[in-house]
Order: C-alpha cells, then sequence, then structure tokens
C-alpha cells in the first residue's frame, strides 16, 4: 500500500505549494433519480515535529480513551437548509458505529454535540468551537462554509482536534498549513468548476456570465468555471463579485444585462432569493436565460414566487441518488428532511474519523489524523462500518468507499475522486438528473 502521510509531512507539502491538477478525467453517469499498518515502533514524543508515515511510527497514544465528536454545523444564517441533512448524517453514522460495538470498545455519545456555526455574519463559529472544546471532543466535523471553517481552522487544529468538513470546496484548503488535522469529503471546486463550465458549453452556450460572492468560496468557484468556459471556447462577458451582505444588487444586475449573457452561472448562498427577482425584472429571468446553480443555493424553493423550471445545478453527490439511505438520513432528522445535500458527506466524515481512530488504537486528534488516509485508500474495499471495523480487527489494511462515493484520501487531506451531480428544477423543485465522475491528482 501507499504509505499515509502523517500531519507534519502533509504539511510540508503543503507549504511547498506543489499543488496542481495533474489530471482530471470526467465522464457522464446516467441517474436515475435523482499492507497492513501494525503501528508497533516506538513513537516519539507528542508535540514534536518527528512523525513519519504509517509503515513506521505513529504519534504517541494520548487520547483518553473515548471517542468524542463534535459537529459545526449551521443551524442559522443562509446556508441553514444544509444543516439538517449534514447534522442528520453525522447522527446516523453515530448510530451505526454504536450499533457495531462503538469504537476501540466504548461507545460514542448518543446524540450529536453540535453547535452552530451560523455564515459567518453575524461571526459565531469561534465561540462554538470554544463549546466544543469545554465537551473535550477529539474531532470537529463542519464547517459547511468555507469562510467560516477558514476562520476557525487554526483554532482548532492549534489544540490538537481534527477538523474533518463534509461541504468545504474552497480550493485554498489544498494548501493551507492546517498541521495535517484537516480533511474534507467533499471535492475542491477545482472539480465542480470545470463540471460546470463543461455543461454550459454542452448545452450550447457560448456567451456564458458568472455572478458569485466576494468570498473564499465564491472567488474561488468562479475562477475555476471562467477558466473552464474558456478552455472550452466560450467567451466570459463579465465575472462579477458582489459583498454578501449587501441589501442590493442593483450594480451587479446592470453589469449582467450590459453583458447580454445566453447563460449565468449564479454562485450565491440565499440570497438567491433576491437576485431571481431582480434579474426577471431586468428582463434575465430563468426563463429569458439560462442559469446554473451551485451547491450554495441548490435548494427547494416552493416557498418562492418564481418559476426556476429549466434551470440546472451542481453539487457533490453519489452517481446514484440511493432511497433507501436517504429515507434513514430522513429518520436521523425525525422524518423531516427537505433537502439532502452534503447528508452522504457528512455521514462519510463521521465513519472515516471513527475507522482512523480505530486503525490507530487512539482517539487523540494527532492518533486519527495519521490513520484518515490509510483507512481511506490501497486497502481491502469496504462499504460499512461495521464491515471495515472487522477487516482492521482482523489487521486488514482497509478502503472505505462511503456512501457519497470513493473517498480516496489525498495528500491535502481531500478526496481525489469525487461525483458531481446534475440537477435540474421543475417548478422550485430538483432531481439529479445525470453525474459526473473526477479525478484530480
Amino acid at each position: 500500500m501507499e504509505a499515509a502521510l502523517t500531519p507534519t509531512r502533509r504539511t510540508a507539502r503543503r507549504a511547498a505549494a506543489l499543488v496542481a491538477v495533474a489530471a482530471l478525467s470526467l465522464s457522464a453517469c446516467g441517474s436515475d433519480d435523482g499492507d497492513d499498518n501494525d503501528n508497533e515502533s516506538s513513537a516519539p514524543d507528542p508535540g514534536t515535529s518527528e512523525t513519519s508515515d504509517t509503515t513506521g511510527d505513529a504519534p504517541a497514544k494520548t487520547g483518553d480513551g473515548t471517542l468524542k465528536i463534535g459537529a459545526l454545523l449551521p443551524t442559522t444564517g443562509d446556508l441553514a437548509y444544509l444543516g439538517p441533512p449534514e447534522i442528520a448524517g453525522v447522527q446516523l453514522a453515530i448510530d451505526d458505529i454504536n450499533a457495531a460495538g462503538g469504537v476501540n470498545g466504548k461507545m460514542l455519545d448518543e446524540k450529536v454535540l453540535l453547535e452552530d456555526s451560523g455564515d459567518g455574519t453575524p461571526d459565531i463559529a469561534g465561540q462554538s468551537v470554544d463549546a466544543l472544546f469545554g465537551e473535550d471532543v477529539d474531532v470537529i466535523v463542519g464547517a459547511a462554509a468555507s469562510g467560516v471553517s477558514l476562520s476557525v481552522i487554526d483554532k482548532i487544529t492549534s489544540a490538537g482536534v481534527l477538523q474533518i468538513s463534509p461541504a468545504n470546496t474552497a480550493p485554498a484548503f489544498d494548501t493551507y498549513d492546517d498541521k495535517g488535522l484537516y480533511f474534507r469529503t467533499a471535492p475542491s471546486d477545482r472539480l465542480q468548476g470545470q463540471v460546470i463550465g463543461d455543461l454550459a458549453v454542452k448545452d450550447g452556450f457560448s456567451n456564458v456570465a458568472v455572478m458569485a460572492r466576494q468570498d473564499a468560496y465564491g472567488e474561488g468557484l468562479a475562477e475555476q468555471v471562467e477558466t473552464t468556459l474558456k478552455e472550452k471556447g466560450a467567451s466570459v462577458p463579465a465575472n462579477i463579485l458582489y459583498a454578501a451582505d449587501a441589501e442590493n444588487f442593483t450594480a451587479e444586475i446592470n453589469q449582467l444585462a450590459a453583458a447580454k449573457p445566453d447563460a449565468i452561472v449564479l454562485i450565491t448562498f440565499e440570497e438567491i432569493t433576491k437576485i431571481v427577482p431582480a434579474l426577471t425584472a431586468k428582463g434575465l429571468g430563468p426563463d429569458k436565460v439560462q442559469y446554473y446553480f451551485v451547491d450554495g443555493n441548490m435548494a427547494d424553493y416552493s416557498d418562492q414566487q418564481f418559476d426556476l423550471t429549466g434551470v440546472k445545478g451542481t453539487f457533490p453527490a453519489p452517481a446514484e441518488v440511493d432511497p433507501e439511505f436517504n429515507k434513514r438520513l430522513d429518520g436521523a432528522n425525525g422524518g423531516k428532511l427537505e433537502d439532502y445535500t452534503y447528508g452522504p458527506q457528512s455521514y462519510d466524515a463521521t465513519v472515516l474519523v471513527a475507522l482512523a481512530a480505530i486503525a490507530a488504537g487512539d482517539d487523540s486528534g494527532e492518533s486519527i489524523a495519521s490513520q484518515m488516509q490509510a483507512v481511506s485508500r490501497d486497502g481491502t474495499k469496504c462499504t460499512a462500518f461495521k464491515e471495515c471495523a472487522d477487516l482492521l480487527a482482523d489487521g486488514e489494511d482497509i478502503d472505505y468507499d462511503g456512501v457519497s462515493g470513493p473517498v480516496d484520501l489525498n495528500d491535502n487531506g481531500s478526496p481525489n475522486a469525487a461525483t458531481i451531480g446534475i440537477q435540474e428544477y421543475t417548478g422550485n423543485k430538483y432531481k439529479q438528473i445525470d453525474s459526473v465522475g473526477g479525478v484530480l491528482e
């Protein structure tokens, strides 16, 4: 097997910024619906830089014997609609882990240790992290928004706590000096941006404008979309960034109107409910111009007056929607889910952490981090926590493939293979119509 990089070695690679897309292969997939790791060598002192890969020394065991997982996910703010499926994903994983006997002989807390991440306006994530620290968590699942995670990543990783996000997609995390303690189960927007650009061109559009939030998420995704559109031969008459807290978007929409696009990529959060009516008033409604949405705004808009029929969008999703998993996810939420976005990635993030803790034989953040890459790739494939845990107990190296798809973590702590689901609206509800698999190396 390929040896997994330890925190120190992976950080060094990031600091060198030797991160590039060596290859990205895209293949459309139709969708109906929507080596052993002995770790027996002597361990270095914790806190030193002397760590090595999983075939050699491992971090000293500094956990207290009980894995504690906290969640920093949105219950308020523009991304609050993502909170329920993400929280349900963590809860369902905890249920499955405990049903299989827990981690290293200990059960996890029955209920998610949850704190609200908000959306950054106002900034409440820091105090939420402090509250999770008060619960002595070893791992924090979240945040959803890339900008929120960037605001707390140093606080979390400096405390030796592992952070894993189910929804961060900003490319900035690929080169961030995170002490080897940050991971994600959603792919970088280098992939989603290429899928969107390619989709617009394949749909026959050649003059595609972009309007995006002015933050790490919006800027990074907009840049990749523009690059792909131009590579595919399309013109980008406008790439407009707007302040997320703007009271109106008149100036930006006037710029869009002047550009006369035949399609618009809208990289927004909940403010899309203001932007669509304003675009419509300018003669740029979804019945006049093709819209493309993204993961930040793909939601059920049944409570809105506009009609999104024909609008397409993308977000990381399994190649085929699994109704049974969605049913279980809904059950973990009390039967009230309206959206399922990032639920699978939240489930996989929690399961990966638990498997890495078993592989490490320890529940400290550093120990878990040292095994995250190892349990995600290059071993015997397994798709459920109990199956994988049993293999680990038998001394097998494992490769966990999750409900969100392959989660092979690369040297940056991100998936190097992922699937982007392509969605289309009928009225104000969407359905997955296709998917595109990509590999980032």
